[in-house]
């Protein structure tokens, strides 16, 4: 338990879900550099080292740390000011029989360097299916508004009509972009293995005389055992630390998308024709209570932010590093690393609850469509003139003057846009007035939107997903539940 007078970080104490708190917790870290010590010592015994079957059967009895061993350890590094070597030591007491050869030959960044690699896995493959549920929830929702016309905007100005589910797949190609970056990352991140202290595996050939098929033997041991393909071949004591960067990168890029999406909802929520979820007893507001703010995609933002600027920690890091390595990069990455992935599963939370429940008001758009509507009718009704005989230069001019005292009687009196009543009582346009309500169909100004959708969602998002689907590891069902 946490003191309530200590610092909590939000993203522990608040947003993330249990499972990645957990990756990145201390009983899991020091839990795996003693699953770490175990797989070395198992696969070291298997090639031939003079390693006891008790000490074996002693590691593996103490493979979870305790919690009255925490203490233990934190006096030990508080003494010798490593903690590593503190944890060799706590571990040593549980499994006596192991004392001696726990660390054989290792450095240790065998233990916190592996294990790191070891949670970015983890938290790649807890990241990946929760967005890949997003986005077939998202696919959902743009098939069921495929059709349904609303203004577009560009400069934040109205532009010409698309349809709310057009306006989603954008999200969703952003967010398959996210997934793929996600996906090649996990795809490239490799295992450390055995490398010894400046990645030479000195120490290992000592260790078997001189035998390098069994140092490589070893290092492919270890790997194999925690679940990786391969290792790399190269390292220096460190894994290299542009493997942070390329992780942190696709992350950040993620909280970019984020920070996009929140805003889009945010002015949807502003303009009232689309709301995040809002539950029964929610409070939008402490002092005005008929409000309804768009919390989740206000926090979706700040998270975003967070999150898109977590990278910058990981590429100054690397940078700084100096030849095989050096310790100014350990402090920085206890902090960024684990936040970069709460963050990320934060905000994936967010979207989740968000994609599940968001809520369309298609008689607000139809409404903000109508006001609008009219002027972007005006060439469709100059053409239909055309038709008819007029001449185009002789319309465009008797609308062009209707458009500026409609538009008038809008911006300057506050009026609702009347230029299709003037149009309809002018003479000149009484060759097209039995058409109007066909110009002035909202779905015509559409294009391919609905069609758009369509392909998109079933070639470019079922082709993504199609590994989820039959992995079955999208939780469609509920949607997700925010603890705040």
């Amino acid at each position: 338990m946490f003191s309530n007078d200590t610092y909590q970080d939000p993203l522990n104490s608040r947003y993330s879900s249990a499972e990645m708190k957990y990756i990145f917790s201390p009983r899991n870290r020091f839990s795996t550099w003693r699953q770490l010590w175990i797989w070395l010592a198992e696969s070291e015994k298997e090639l031939g080292l003079d390693i006891s079957d008790e000490a074996i059967k002693q590691m593996k009895a103490h493979q979870v740390i305790q919690d009255d061993e925490f203490k233990v350890a934190a006096e030990e590094e508080k003494r010798r000011r490593h903690d590593v070597m503190a944890h060799v030591h706590t571990f040593g007491l549980q499994a006596p029989a192991a004392a001696g050869i726990i660390h054989w030959g290792a450095t240790s960044c065998y233990c916190t360097d592996n294990a790191d690699l070891i949670f970015l896995r983890d938290g790649l493959d807890l990241l990946i299916p929760k967005l890949a549920t997003v986005i077939e929830k998202l696919s959902t929702f743009a098939k069921g508004h495929k059709s349904l016309p609303c203004l577009a905007y560009t400069h934040l100005q109205p532009a010409q009509l698309t349809t709310v589910g057009k306006r989603a797949c954008l999200w969703i190609q952003d967010l398959l972009k996210d997934l793929k970056n996600m996906e090649r990352a996990r795809g490239d991140l490799r295992f450390r293995g055995v490398k010894g202290t400046t990645g030479t595996q000195a120490s290992f050939l000592q260790i078997f005389n001189g035998d390098h098929s069994k140092v490589e033997q070893l290092d492919e041991l270890v790997t194999k055992k925690a679940g990786f393909e391969s290792a790399y071949i190269i390292s220096s004591q460190t894994y290299t630390r542009k493997v942070d960067v390329d992780i942190l990168n696709a992350l950040a890029s993620f909280g970019s998308t984020c920070e996009h999406i929140g805003q889009a909802i945010r002015l949807l929520a502003s303009f009232k024709e689309l709301e995040e979820p809002f539950e029964k007893d929610q409070i939008g507001s402490s002092a005005m209570a008929y409000k309804r703010n768009p919390m989740r995609s206000e926090r979706l933002c700040s998270l975003g932010r967070k999150l898109r600027n977590l990278n910058a920690d990981a590429s100054a890091t690397y940078a700084a590093q100096w030849m095989e390595r050096t310790l100014d990069d350990s402090a920085i990455r206890r902090m960024c690393l684990p936040q970069a992935f709460l963050c990320a599963d934060a905000s994936l939370i967010l979207l989740n609850n968000i994609a599940s429940g968001m809520v369309v008001y298609p008689a607000v758009i139809n409404k903000r469509v109508q006001a609008e509507l009219p002027f972007m009718a005006t060439e469709n009704i100059i053409m239909a003139l055309v038709k008819k005989g007029v001449s185009r230069q002789d319309a465009h001019e008797e609308i062009r003057v209707l458009s500026h005292q409609a538009g008038a009687e809008v911006k300057q009196h506050g009026r609702d846009n009347d230029l299709i009543d003037r149009i309809r009582m002018s003479g000149f346009f009484k060759p097209i007035h039995e058409e109007l309500d066909q110009l002035l169909d909202a779905n015509t100004f559409t294009g391919r939107a609905p069609e758009q959708v369509e392909k998109f969602c079933e070639h470019e998002v079922q082709k993504a997903l199609k590994k989820y689907y039959d992995a079955g590891s999208l939780k469609l069902a509920e949607a997700a539940e925010l603890h705040v």
